[in-house]
């Protein structure tokens, strides 16, 4: 068929498919605004309520203790073969057992993984690393340095870089979304696959569309999409609304002690800290639409029921788009977001019974 026929054939598609993204642009910054406001009115209470603080964050010159704890094992850099970034990562248990990489969310680090670096570092290699753009690790400050594909293949480096050909592969919130992501991309390299509170991009797209109160749990989201304001408004009154999101009576860590919030507000005070988490947020739009995924890695999935920011609701729609007999899922009762560290003996039980036949 001559090409210009083809083109014509496909002119109507390409320009539905332009229109669709048009109007999906206008509505994510359209509520992007909408969302500056409301986050600007509560970073200037949080302002006048402690005119002490000042309008600007207090860079933390000295790491707390917590971060220095030799039982969670050695800090290191690794160089990663595609980009040449270098990343940092805490490491134990080299030689016990497969790798078990764990990939964290925001507004977090390494840190957030301390309870299951202790938990199973003697029968497997785990290692936490600091993803791009958390501080120590490398930090690109160009939005274009946080796509998807880059992500995907510092995760690869990764595993290679350490010597391994698969993992098990454990991620919480933006960890885990990048853990969905490679497992579809490398699924060779991923043996197992531990999820806790998020969902495939695809998956989350669908149901967002279909319930309207899944985007107002994520409104935050669309505050991210501007550039510099979000790192502003997290960072006034000394980073009080990252401090309240960790320390909420019904939706932070329950339990955290001034030092381990201190440990994750560290990184996020240094020089451009917020830029590269941020950046994250700033690509979720650019493949929109996507394409349903098929499933089929070997995946324990856990879900808090009382989850701030993500619906129950998607844990049935993560087991539709599963191969069948691949999907373990737990929605753990009274739990919020943050398991992995709210709930840690929950979690470390669900994992041994699922990885106890890789000990056999």
């Amino acid at each position: 068929m001559p090409e210009l026929v083809v083109t014509a054939l496909l002119a109507p598609s390409r320009l539905t498919l332009k229109l669709l993204r048009a109007l999906m642009w206008s509505l994510v910054y359209s509520a992007a605004l909408l969302a500056a406001a409301v986050y600007g009115c509560i970073a200037l209470t949080h302002v006048l309520c402690r005119p002490r603080r000042g309008c600007c964050g207090r860079p933390r010159r000295v790491a707390p203790a917590c971060l220095k704890d030799p039982s969670l094992g050695e800090h290191a850099f690794l160089t990663l073969k595609s980009s040449g970034l270098r990343l940092h990562y805490v490491s134990a248990g080299r030689g016990n057992g497969p790798l078990m990489l764990f990939l964290h969310g925001f507004p977090e680090n390494w840190f957030s993984w301390r309870y299951q670096l202790r938990e199973f570092q003697s029968r497997f290699h785990v290692v936490a690393v600091d993803l791009r753009g958390y501080w120590p690790s490398d930090a690109p400050q160009d939005v274009d340095c946080y796509t998807t594909d880059l992500l995907m293949a510092d995760i690869r480096d990764v595993i290679m870089g350490l010597g391994y050909s698969k993992c098990i592969l454990v991620g919480h919130d933006w960890g885990a979304l990048l853990a969905w992501n490679f497992s579809i991309y490398y699924p060779a390299l991923v043996e197992r696959m531990v999820v806790a509170s998020a969902a495939p991009m695809s998956v989350y797209q669908d149901y967002a569309l279909r319930h309207i109160s899944q985007l107002f749990r994520s409104h935050y989201v669309f505050l991210f999409q501007l550039p510099w304001l979000p790192e502003k408004l997290l960072s006034m009154s000394d980073f009080q609304i990252l401090k309240t999101t960790f320390t909420h009576r019904k939706t932070g860590m329950p339990h955290s002690t001034p030092s381990e919030l201190e440990a994750f507000l560290y990184s996020f005070t240094q020089p451009g800290g917020l830029v590269g988490p941020l950046n994250y947020y700033r690509n979720i739009f650019r493949n929109f639409p996507l394409e349903p995924q098929e499933l089929s890695t070997r995946t324990l999935l856990l879900w808090g029921e009382k989850d701030t920011y993500l619906e129950a609701g998607l844990v049935g729609a993560i087991g539709s788009r599963f191969v069948p007999g691949r999907l373990e899922a737990h929605i753990l009762p009274g739990v919020g977001h943050w398991v992995p560290q709210s709930n840690p003996e929950e979690m470390h039980q669900y994992m041994w019974a699922f990885l106890q036949d890789l000990l056999d």
